[in-house]
Order: structure tokens, then sequence, then C-alpha cells
């Protein structure tokens, strides 16, 4: 297990180059959003490991599927975003609202309004 984890402040004015991508195309349902990540905690948590870190994306709407043992819990800073279960219904969070995403959970990301929100992941450290 790593050694204690410093003190991090995130915040939405995030500095320093991002990992950019875009949704796979086979799980595109709208769009080809800009996906900018700063990952700033990759800590073993002792058989998982903890990803903490800003995220910002452009409207958009694509698959979603979460592993066998990943969780995420976000929390929008700005923008409006949905989750869509595969039934249909959906929960939408904007500004200072979190959604949590639980392990093995298939459904859609979809952006609304460009989105910047902080998240902290929990994968099994094989993931």
């Amino acid at each position: 297990m790593n050694e204690a984890l410093p003190l991090l402040k995130l915040s939405a004015a995030m500095s320093g180059p991002s990992d950019s991508d875009h949704p796979r195309p086979d799980r595109r349902i709208e769009g080809n959003p800009r996906r900018d990540t700063w990952n700033r905690v990759d800590a073993d948590l002792g058989g998982s490991r903890l990803y903490c870190g800003v995220w910002r994306c452009e409207p958009g709407h694509w698959r979603i599927e979460m592993d066998a043992g990943e969780h995420e819990l976000f929390t929008v800073l700005a923008g409006r975003c949905r989750i869509h279960h595969p039934e249909g219904s959906f929960e939408e969070a904007g500004p200072g609202e979190a959604l949590f995403i639980p392990a093995g959970f298939k459904g859609s990301f979809e952006v609304l309004e460009a989105v910047t929100k902080t998240y902290a992941i929990v994968a099994p450290a094989s993931a």
C-alpha cells in the first residue's frame, strides 16, 4: 500500500496538460465529444486502485459499462449531464450535485451542457 497520500485540491480551472480522447466509435450515440482528464491520484489501496481528478467534456452521448468492482462518484462543477439506465430512466446532475455509478452498471452518459466534474473511481487493481 502507498505511503499517505498528499492533501489535494481540485478545481474547475485545472492547469497543465490533460489526457484527451473521444468515445470509441462503437459506443457513440450522438456526437464525438472531446474529453479532457487531469488524473491527479493513482493510488494502490491493496487489491484495488483509487483514481481522482478533474474531467471536462463537450456535449455528446455514448454508452458506458462499469467493470465488476469499479465504482465512481463524481460531482459536477459546471454544466449538466445525465446517466441513462438501460430501461429508459435517467439521473441528471448540475453544478454542486453528485452522482454515484455502481460497479457493473451498463447504460449511457450524456453531456447536455459542457461539463466539468471532479471524480473518484475505485477499481480492481487489475483493471
